[in-house]
């Protein structure tokens, strides 16, 4: 059984409440969205199969013990679920970024779930699978990433709506090159919101037109 992998690196992990921790990524091939800020389209199509085993074994002579399977969006092949439960049975801390359009109901429970919830500038708020909310667990993490103040206020209104305070960790990301960070930290600070701001920490480390970091 394999997976199409995009790429396959070791770098210094850049968002959610795990950023500056080292971490061993897996980026799946394939998108089901197309949002206007994606900054890894290359991740639509490019890529080579690999067996699950091959993947296991990269991970374990790796000796990280974070691991993160991101992409494109990681749930639309449907042996991701074998990978990361072989994963957490390797005693691995295994992370899944996906973008909030398909089930996660049937992840391994002990997996932790960044799922992003996009915002209307991405263009796919329409995509969202909010069902998902129900399935997520107390470490799990929502991120937005936001454009401008629109999106922000549309955030507000869905932690407002879907009572979000307190049960998950809440990320809020500036869409890198198209809102100025000082921009949405103010936001935050005046109107006391209680969640993280989330920067792409690997972009102000290597740039923003590297692959593999």
């Amino acid at each position: 059984m394999g997976l199409k992998v995009c790429e396959i690196f070791t770098s210094i992990q850049g968002e959610s409440s795990y950023a500056g921790l080292l971490c061993f990524f897996i980026r799946l091939t394939g998108c089901n969205l197309r949002c206007t800020y994606c900054d890894t389209d290359y991740a639509y199509y490019d890529g080579n199969i690999l067996l699950i085993d091959e993947l296991v074994e990269m991970v374990r002579v790796s000796n990280v013990d974070l691991v993160e399977i991101t992409g494109g969006e990681p749930l639309l092949q449907e042996e991701t679920p074998t990978l990361i439960e072989r994963l957490i049975n390797e005693g691995k801390t295994v992370l899944i970024e996906t973008n909030g359009s398909l089930s996660i109901e049937h992840i391994n429970e002990y997996a932790v779930i960044i799922m992003d919830i996009k915002t209307p500038s991405s263009g796919m708020t329409y995509k969202m699978n909010f069902n998902n909310i129900a399935h997520l667990k107390p470490k799990d993490e929502i991120k937005f990433v936001i454009s401008d103040e629109m999106d922000y206020l549309w955030v507000k209104n869905i932690i407002s709506s879907y009572e979000l305070y307190g049960k998950y960790k809440l990320l809020l990301s500036p869409a890198y090159g198209v809102l100025h960070p000082e921009k949405l930290a103010n936001w935050i600070i005046r109107d006391k919101l209680n969640v993280r701001m989330n920067l792409q920490l690997h972009k102000y480390i290597y740039g923003d037109n590297i692959k593999g970091v």
